[in-house]
């Protein structure tokens, strides 16, 4: 990545406004043999990961246009079982208005917002009444999330319930027992069993990357979700031990590539968990630039899943003007 920002402050700050709509991917039919020769040089994409951070650097203005890029693309989620009606409206609020005013007029930038919310299915309605005329989607995660072992039909019926309830944003898990048993007709069925529940409703398939076993069981169940219609492709629910890292994200990514290639419709990406710090979004947003290029930077094709993520982007965009850390107390989450 290069020392220039995405683009000026103030385009990057109008990510969430209307754009030209990308065709949604249709699937295909599940092709064996691409799936089957797909393979993962482990050592090769740890190595190529390595290299990213320690020779990607961007400062000042620049650093503060990434920024404000990574955080339109925030999902900004609660998934607590203490979640209340109150909680999520001031994550709400938070969406709306995910930098403190004064910072904003400090660096002249205005419009921002984030790029969904990101709830259970009780809080949807409470969610899309605190987000109404803004145009940030709601998205619910589903079937069973986390684990994915609830009944099948129960899993279909979440979706549909969800969607009935305003969620425009279907986060599903898929079944890992499939993908470390090789069952790769069976995951896209179930795969297209969910696109179809989702009915207009966005679906990303979440891989649970960290507990699929090899990496190239990761790039075959990218693959293969994409191929039944997944309209992003996600590394985890953030409840794994081990969620989005570096040489994931260049595997799934590398996936959707392959993908646009072959069938000309792109595939999102989404990395959750883990992803904490300001620095780390950077170096997430110079993968993405690399391997897809500019027009994954936008929050239709790309979302970071987190919960603490903007805080420490805020405190980082309250040094680029003060030239002092702030306490994160100063820039509460809701």
């Amino acid at each position: 990545m290069s020392t220039s920002a995405p683009e000026t402050l103030t385009q990057t700050a109008t990510a969430n406004l209307p754009q030209a709509v990308e065709p949604r991917n249709p699937g295909m039919e599940l092709d064996m043999d691409w799936v089957m020769r797909t393979r993962a040089n482990r050592s090769a994409i740890e190595r190529r990961a390595a290299t990213l951070p320690g020779r990607r650097s961007v400062k000042k203005d620049y650093q503060a246009a990434w920024l404000a890029r990574a955080i339109s693309c925030i999902d900004l989620t609660t998934l607590a079982g203490d979640d209340t009606a109150g909680r999520v409206q001031r994550l709400c609020a938070k969406a709306r208005q995910p930098v403190r005013a004064d910072i904003l007029e400090a660096i002249d930038l205005t419009g921002l917002q984030t790029g969904a919310v990101c709830v259970y299915h009780d809080m949807i309605e409470t969610a899309v009444k605190a987000l109404e005329g803004t145009g940030i989607p709601v998205a619910a995660v589903s079937t069973g999330f986390p684990a994915g072992l609830s009944p099948f039909h129960l899993r279909i019926a979440e979706i549909e319930e969800s969607v009935k309830a305003g969620a425009e944003e279907i986060d599903i898990v898929i079944s890992r027992r499939l993908v470390l048993s090789g069952d790769w007709q069976g995951l896209y069925e179930e795969m297209k069993a969910f696109r179809a529940a989702c009915g207009d409703a966005h679906v990303k398939a979440i891989l649970a990357t960290g507990e699929l076993g090899t990496l190239q069981n990761v790039a075959r169940a990218s693959l293969v979700c994409m191929m039944a219609g997944a309209d992003f492709i996600k590394t985890s629910t953030g409840k794994e031990s081990v969620n989005a890292t570096l040489p994931v994200s260049l595997v799934m990514i590398r996936a959707i590539r392959e993908f646009y290639e072959r069938t000309g419709f792109r595939v999102g990406y989404k990395p959750a968990g883990g992803i904490s710090k300001a620095k780390d979004s950077i170096n997430y947003l110079a993968l993405i630039k690399e391997e897809l290029g500019d027009r994954w930077l936008r929050p239709d094709l790309f979302r970071f899943g987190a919960s603490s993520l903007l805080g420490d982007i805020e405190r980082q965009l309250e040094h680029h003007v003060s030239g002092a850390y702030s306490a994160s107390w100063r820039h509460a989450a809701g």
